[in-house]
């Protein structure tokens, strides 16, 4: 069974939630930012991540210090890119940016993968055999395009990775409830992953499920896959929704690193 935390039934102002499904691996760092916790004013309070938002870039980038910091990383470690809401896949050596892909992958230490999110899926994977990670950003376009599966094929390719080596994380975002969608997405998707709405020509599509389902596909077991409850539109208190906030919003960022032990050794005679 595909885990899933009890939803959170009131606004608890923390900077990140952190998944549980990476616990037993002390090394592996991963969290998806909240709202709570920033510098930047109404409409983009307080912790917007975000550089493509109309915030200023000063406040942007001393919440991203603090993000990085809460979680034990200096913002220079971060690797990010400009989404395009397609399916290519950037294999990160070395912390900085770029653009037009919408998932990065790694088997670098002390690196923090990182997507921008603020309606679309984030998804987070480790694989422990490898040690290599993921972070995905999967708008709706994404999905359709199979932005999971192929960013595990790559990861397969590129590390070896197999489905029962990873563990996987689907992270907060709109929730089947609420993404009504008009009949041209709602043909992108199969039955499976879409409910007619009251309203002629209307649907309700359920991205969590799609992309845990390209997680399912590659292998990874139902019990290694942990599913967010939290919605960015009905959770709006605690996180940014584009489509709530009609695009005037700030933007969250979901991450995941490996950070090197130390290891306590023993001196010798």
């Amino acid at each position: 069974m595909i885990r899933r935390r009890p939803v959170h039934q009131t606004s608890i102002q923390v900077v990140f939630r952190k998944p549980v499904i990476f616990n037993e691996f002390p090394d592996v760092i991963a969290a998806q930012s909240t709202r709570h916790g920033g510098v930047s004013p109404t409409p983009w309070g307080s912790l917007n991540l975000g550089k493509s938002t109309d915030d200023n870039l000063d406040n942007v980038l001393e919440n991203r210090r603090r993000f990085c910091n809460a979680l034990g990383f200096d913002v220079k470690q971060l690797a990010w890119s400009k989404q395009v809401h397609g399916h290519l896949v950037r294999h990160v050596t070395a912390p900085g940016g770029a653009e037009g892909f919408d998932a990065l992958m790694s088997h670098q230490r002390d690196i923090l993968l990182a997507v921008s999110v603020a309606d679309c899926t984030p998804i987070l994977v480790y694989d422990a055999r490898n040690n290599a990670i993921a972070a995905i950003h999967a708008g709706w376009r994404g999905t359709v395009a199979g932005i999971v599966s192929h960013t595990l094929q790559q990861m397969y390719a590129s590390f070896g990775t197999k489905g029962q080596d990873c563990r996987a994380y689907i992270g907060a975002c709109i929730s089947e409830n609420v993404f009504e969608v008009g009949q041209e997405v709602a043909d992108a998707f199969s039955d499976k992953y879409r409910r007619a709405g009251a309203v002629p020509g209307k649907y309700f599509v359920d991205l969590k499920k799609a992309n845990a389902d390209q997680c399912l596909e590659f292998g990874i077991p139902t019990g290694q896959i942990e599913v967010s409850p939290d919605c960015t539109v009905l959770n709006n208190a605690d996180y940014f929704s584009h489509r709530l906030e009609r695009g005037t919003t700030g933007r969250m960022m979901a991450v995941i690193g490996l950070k090197e032990l130390k290891v306590e050794g023993v001196e010798g005679c």
